[in-house]
């Protein structure tokens, strides 16, 4: 095996040899606590999730470390909005993004740390980029530190951008920058915001800019170089393209490849807390299961652009169905198989493997659905065992087996049985259909959309296959 991923970036395909080394080391930024988080916050937990499984299901040695940055200017802007500390905001949101992580399945991070807890870390990065030439102390009395993006002639290949084409750092007054678009390391304490949000350095109290706290946790915990860098889309520029700079300016390698998933929209426009359009994690469950909703956010390729809307949530409810009904179906007709003893089909491996298109991945997890549902028909449980312990393996990749520990203790599984008879059955007559036209019987294949149609049952020919769904009354 060996995962080829698409470096958004670059532009350019990059493989991880799954023998040596047999470690990865995986970052991703983490949430910044001013709020609790969103479903497009989420969408990049399941993603690297799923990506971190896959590498493990390959035997690999993952080190995944996602931050949490608990001090920035959107927290002390939150905080005084809310008339909290700082630091109780924080802690507050992050107990909320802990619990959306559980809520829906993910494993957690080898370590989480937080900005707060690494300032040495930082000072010191900064320390060397002055020495370096490629930082500066501002001249104005204000404390900032600042790195300068002119001393660095790669900045701005990560983005794929000129430096005179980019706008100014809005990040802090530039009144002391040489240049505009030179962002800030370090910020000094204002008079306005709380004593408790300094710390001492050698150029007088202050904070930490953004940036500069990914990198220093970054090489702490997985070293100069590490094999992935990761986050949303829309941390590439400024927040990665920084990252990097200020990275690679003090020695280090850094990241071999950035991995970046797209965003989720609300009726076409970027889910942000800003727009004030947020499905916050906590109220959509209410709406779908937790189960559903990880099933919402796998099925697409983590690289497309996805549209949050009842329709879509309801669409991936129905398509999730069909694989827990023949998966209690068939654990009730054999008594249970271990997942462990199952083997993902190569078309699952493939799909995996190229990209982690979990598009294609699911395709073939439903293939083998329609094959096992085929089987229950059949009475042939001996092969039935196989296929029940292959599907499983392959949804424990995606996390998304209804009979794991978590789902079962969670109240996740079966909610409705009768849904879940009824995904096996009509998997079964597709199955017949989908036979009946391969011989080219027509009238047969007819017969059986007619019989499920008349059951309230729509069937839809697509290119990845039937795709089914109960008629709302």
């Amino acid at each position: 095996m060996s995962l080829r991923l698409y470096d958004t970036a670059t532009r350019a395909v990059q493989a991880l040899d799954p023998v040596h080394p047999g470690r990865v080391g995986i970052y991703h930024c983490g949430l910044t606590v001013q709020a609790a988080p969103h479903v497009g916050h989420i969408r990049k937990e399941v993603v690297f999730d799923v990506l971190r499984r896959w590498l493990e299901h390959a035997g690999l040695d993952v080190r995944v470390i996602a931050n949490v940055t608990d001090i920035d200017d959107k927290v002390l802007v939150k905080s005084a909005e809310q008339g909290i500390e700082w630091w109780e905001l924080a802690y507050a949101n992050e107990r909320r993004l802990h619990e959306a992580y559980e809520t829906l399945g993910c494993l957690p991070p080898s370590y989480e740390p937080r900005a707060t807890g690494h300032v040495p870390e930082m000072l010191e990065l900064v320390a060397s980029l002055i020495d370096r030439g490629h930082a500066y102390a501002a001249g104005d009395g204000s404390g900032d530190v600042y790195f300068d993006v002119r001393s660095w002639p790669a900045y701005g290949e990560l983005s794929r951008q000129r430096i005179d084409d980019m706008e100014a750092a809005a990040d802090a007054d530039p009144r002391g920058k040489r240049d505009p678009r030179d962002f800030a390391l370090w910020k000094g304490h204002k008079p306005t915001e709380p004593a408790t949000a300094s710390w001492a350095s050698p150029w007088g109290r202050g904070r930490p800019g953004w940036h500069l706290e990914c990198s220093a946790m970054a090489a702490k915990y997985l070293g100069a170089e590490f094999d992935i860098h990761g986050g949303g889309l829309d941390l590439r520029f400024p927040h990665h393209e920084n990252e990097l700079a200020q990275s690679t300016a003090a020695g280090q390698r850094f990241a071999r490849l950035w991995m970046h998933n797209a965003m989720l929209t609300t009726a076409g426009a970027k889910m942000s807390k800003s727009l004030g359009n947020s499905a916050l994690v906590s109220e959509v469950v209410k709406r779908i299961r937790p189960i559903e909703l990880r099933y919402y956010l796998v099925a697409p390729h983590y690289r497309s652009i996805v549209e949050l809307s009842d329709e879509s949530l309801h669409n991936a409810a129905v398509a999730f169905a069909r694989v827990e009904g023949f998966v209690l179906r068939a654990t009730d007709v054999t008594g249970g198989v271990d997942p462990a003893n199952g083997m993902p089909c190569a078309d699952f491996v493939t799909a995996m493997d190229d990209d982690m298109s979990t598009p294609a991945a699911l395709a073939a997890v439903h293939g083998v659905v329609r094959q096992g549902n085929t089987l229950i028909l059949a009475g042939d449980s001996a092969a039935l065992r196989g296929t029940l312990a292959s599907v499983r393996r392959m949804l424990d990749v995606l996390g998304l087996d209804p009979l794991h520990p978590h789902w079962a203790a969670s109240g996740a599984v079966a909610r409705d049985p009768a849904r879940s008879l009824l995904a096996t059955l009509v998997e079964a007559l597709l199955e017949q259909r989908q036979l009946a036209r391969e011989r080219r019987d027509w009238a047969a294949a007819d017969a059986v959309r007619d019989r499920l149609k008349a059951a309230g049952v729509e069937v839809e020919d697509t290119a990845a296959g039937p795709r089914w769904s109960q008629a709302r009354t």
